[in-house]
């Protein structure tokens, strides 16, 4: 069973360790992966023994999604598409995988049509065709316009033979966030969350918070928040930890490092971050798929600042539902304040311990077996 995987991640790196997870079920199922990555490579990846393809990397050129960069931070061009477009086709026609798996297309990434639509042609054109799956999280960001959600839509139903949705629709649907569900409802099936194994709760009291901006992309802003609101919560005399994420521009890192008071470390990254959030008494961070599953396994008080620029919903979308479950505490990141986060740590620390939570957290397997089931039942 041969199986390629196209990933493209833009600014943070939560879509790239999702996708890490999945390439991991996918060799321990028995299939023979290929990694089609589209962006630079990341600390710590861990792609469970798949094969990796490096195309020519891309990134956004800031949170607005809207200017494309190359690795030199240099706008790309026609001449830079058709170089990655050609590269792209020829790994697939020289793989000739039975099944292609596309992270996010048609539902964001539309960015990359200038290969994507190209790749759904190839796919159409063989013989016997591969199997095309898309793969997606549980909260999309909204699409206002309906001339969009139509494309999405006549994408699908042209191309692409089954959604995989990384969630639980107990928990929420697809049609919370992506109003034309219904029309692809025959293709959407649900794979639980896509989370690593939950680690063994610390056996110690609970002591420390941590403070988090995932890959670190973005959120200078709220580690420096932390820095100075420590002082003025119930938890002045815990130990803090504020952790940057490898992605962190050198000057925004030594700013942080700067405000720290002591007490207060400022690390770039933790190969062991969600063992530290297992032994936390109280996690500040942004409210992303990776993020949030981990707090809910690892089981720390909450406060969330949702990622929100450029008409991002997703996060304070997943930010809500935890709230109205009682079971974070939100500051909208437009409000960011020393004073408002200290706040918002001292009714979070005020609060009882939020009860374990059953989470149908298998996600990684449980696709990893949809997809051998369909190729099985093809055949």
């Amino acid at each position: 069973m041969k199986l390629a995987f196209y990933v493209q991640h833009l600014l943070g790196i939560g879509h790239h360790r999702r996708a890490e997870l999945l390439a991991r079920a996918l060799v321990a199922e028995g299939f023979d992966t290929v990694i089609l990555s589209g962006g630079t490579a990341v600390t710590g990846e861990d792609w469970g023994g798949a094969r990796i393809v490096r195309l020519p990397a891309a990134r956004a050129d800031g949170v607005a999604f809207k200017t494309l960069v190359d690795t030199q931070g240099r706008p790309i061009d026609d001449a830079w598409r058709a170089l990655r477009r050609t590269a792209l086709l020829d790994t697939v026609a020289a793989e000739q995988p039975d099944i292609l798996l596309l992270e996010s297309f048609p539902f964001a990434r539309r960015q990359f049509r200038f290969e994507l639509l190209p790749l759904l042609d190839w796919a159409r054109d063989q013989v016997p065709r591969p199997l095309v799956v898309t793969s997606i999280r549980d909260i999309l960001v909204a699409k206002p316009e309906p001339k969009r959600v139509a494309e999405v839509v006549a994408t699908i139903e042209r191309s692409v033979d089954r959604v995989l949705v990384h969630g639980d629709p107990a928990v929420i649907r697809l049609d919370a966030t992506f109003p034309a569900a219904a029309a692809i409802a025959d293709r959407l099936h649900y794979t639980g969350f896509v989370a690593a194994p939950a680690p063994a709760r610390a056996a110690a009291a609970r002591d420390g918070v941590i403070v988090s901006v995932g890959g670190g992309a973005v959120g200078a802003e709220l580690l420096l928040a932390a820095a100075a609101a420590r002082a003025l919560t119930r938890a002045l005399d815990r130990p803090w930890r504020l952790i940057t994420g490898p992605l962190m521009p050198a000057p925004q890192v030594a700013a942080i490092e700067a405000a720290a008071p002591p007490g207060v470390a400022v690390e770039r990254h933790r190969a062991d971050f969600r063992d530290l959030l297992g032994g936390a008494v109280l996690s500040i961070s942004q409210a992303g798929y990776n993020t949030v599953l981990d707090l809910l396994q690892a089981g720390p008080r909450m406060v969330l600042v949702p990622f929100a620029a450029s008409g991002e919903t997703e996060q304070t979308i997943r930010a809500a539902q935890l709230a109205a479950a009682g079971r974070a505490v939100i500051v909208p990141e437009a409000d960011l304040t020393p004073e408002l986060l200290a706040a918002a740590v001292d009714r979070a620390l005020a609060a009882p311990a939020p009860a374990k939570l059953a989470l149908a957290d298998d996600g990684a397997a449980a696709s990893a077996r949809l997809l051998r089931r369909w190729l099985a039942a093809r055949a």
